[in-house]
């Protein structure tokens, strides 16, 4: 995964600052966990992944996953 991160980010673009890379991982991470399908995780995204065994397992998660996520948490 590191290796991703740099091919599409460092290796890929030129940031004027810090607060851009910033950014710019935090986009492309929550690009990967929710709209890359890995056939390791049997074609689902990570936040699909977890959410199946989060409601199947749900003694496994200490904390909500829903609470870590950007954005609106309905």
């Amino acid at each position: 995964m590191n290796r991703t991160i740099k091919e599409a980010t460092v290796k890929r673009f030129h940031y004027e600052s810090h607060d851009q890379l910033r950014t710019h991982l935090a986009d492309f991470t929550v690009a990967c966990n929710f709209g890359r399908r890995l056939k390791t995780l049997g074609g689902l995204t990570p936040y699909e992944y977890v959410a199946r065994i989060r409601t199947s397992e749900p003694g496994r998660f200490i904390v909500n996953p829903t609470h870590q996520m950007p954005g609106l948490n309905v």
